[in-house]
């Protein structure tokens, strides 16, 4: 048996790579050989072959923020024409739309606003409950509760308490881009460290909030910094509490570059491939052994790259996104209705089962 078929093995035992494996089997593992071990992985943790799928709704709290990433086309300035912050009367409007189509989510991300503190959005979280009891809200992500605490001059752990008590039911995995710091120095340097977005994490597992983890890949990092965004997310799922909800599943997607101050200042272009994506669910559904869902991208990569990804190692086809501007306006352009995702699941050679945001079959 050579090294790379005794790697995958490992892998497929139940084996936790270590960083020199992992990047041996990126580099050179074939695609055929990573594809059949990582499916081979997801139906030990996931028998059977059904795949997950939610209807949410991604509502931007603001596109004013200080951060001024150089992958992001969206933020704004508070005088700019286009700055906003949305309204009582818009959140009513696109709730009603998210409960007719049979959704209970809201996805509530904005930028790092330099006057919005955290009574702002506690006063916005009761008030969405208060207004609609059955809503959940899978809300912010680390950098912006890092800034919040900041200018609240409180501890990661307060500022999380305070939003849980007010309504945040789960806290999304915005803002990892890859967890390096030499590489966010570089595109995100405003934004929380690397340590920092790990930590804020670590608290939420104690507290029992559930969470997501994401890449944004294919910019000015190496495949080596991607596997060490890998291993630091299995060491943070590793120190979770025993009957923690800990990291719910990993979503990584490629850089968007369409008018990006990284593409148009740097010429840094996205030359990440389905090929090149598909190579990357297989490698985090055998490195990440310890999250239970593995869920692909198919609104930046595509519906075909996204099935295809169904039988490399991801098990969840996320959610058909009603509404979304972030990678939008960097060019993601994918759409799918409700019985468009299901029939792609079905395409693939799988059963579409709808879930909650506990990655539990609801229908």
């Amino acid at each position: 048996m050579n090294t790379t078929d005794q790697l995958l093995d490992k892998a497929c035992q139940g084996g936790f790579l270590d960083r020199d494996e992992a990047i041996f089997l990126y580099r050179n593992a074939s695609e055929g050989a990573l594809m059949e071990a990582a499916h081979a992985i997801r139906m030990k943790i996931h028998p059977g072959h059904e795949v997950g799928w939610i209807i949410d709704r991604n509502v931007n709290i603001t596109n004013i923020c200080i951060s001024f990433c150089s992958f992001c086309n969206f933020c704004r300035r508070e005088d700019d024409p286009d700055a906003y912050v949305t309204t009582m009367d818009e959140y009513r409007d696109k709730i009603r739309g998210l409960f007719a189509l049979g959704g209970d989510q809201l996805l509530l991300q904005g930028g790092l606003h330099p006057r919005l503190g955290l009574d702002f959005y506690i006063r916005l979280f009761r008030n969405l409950k208060e207004e609609f009891p059955d809503l959940k809200l899978h809300a912010l992500g680390p950098p912006e509760v890092v800034h919040l605490a900041k200018m609240e001059q409180c501890s990661f752990e307060e500022a999380l308490v305070r939003l849980c008590e007010a309504g945040l039911d789960s806290l999304p995995g915005a803002g990892a881009e890859i967890l390096v710091d030499r590489i966010r120095n570089q595109v995100s340097k405003v934004k929380c460290s690397a340590g920092e977005w790990l930590e804020v994490m670590r608290i939420a597992h104690r507290l029992n909030l559930p969470t997501s983890a994401t890449m944004m890949f294919g910019h000015i990092e190496k495949p080596e910094d991607r596997v060490d965004h890998l291993l630091v997310l299995r060491d943070v799922q590793s120190e979770k509490p025993d009957g923690h909800f800990g990291f719910l599943n990993f979503v990584p997607w490629p850089f968007m570059d369409e008018g990006t101050v990284l593409r148009e200042k740097k010429g840094i272009i996205n030359h990440q491939g389905p090929r090149d994506y598909i190579r990357l669910i297989a490698i985090s559904r055998l490195v990440l052994q310890n999250i239970q869902n593995i869920q692909p991208s198919w609104l930046t990569t595509g519906i075909q790259t996204g099935q295809v990804c169904l039988h490399a190692g991801a098990n969840d086809f996320g959610s058909i996104m009603i509404e979304e501007h972030v990678v939008s306006a960097a060019g993601a352009a994918y759409r799918m209705d409700t019985t468009g995702i299901q029939e792609a699941i079905r395409q693939a050679g799988f059963i579409p089962r709808k879930r909650n945001q506990r990655f539990e079959f609801v229908d």
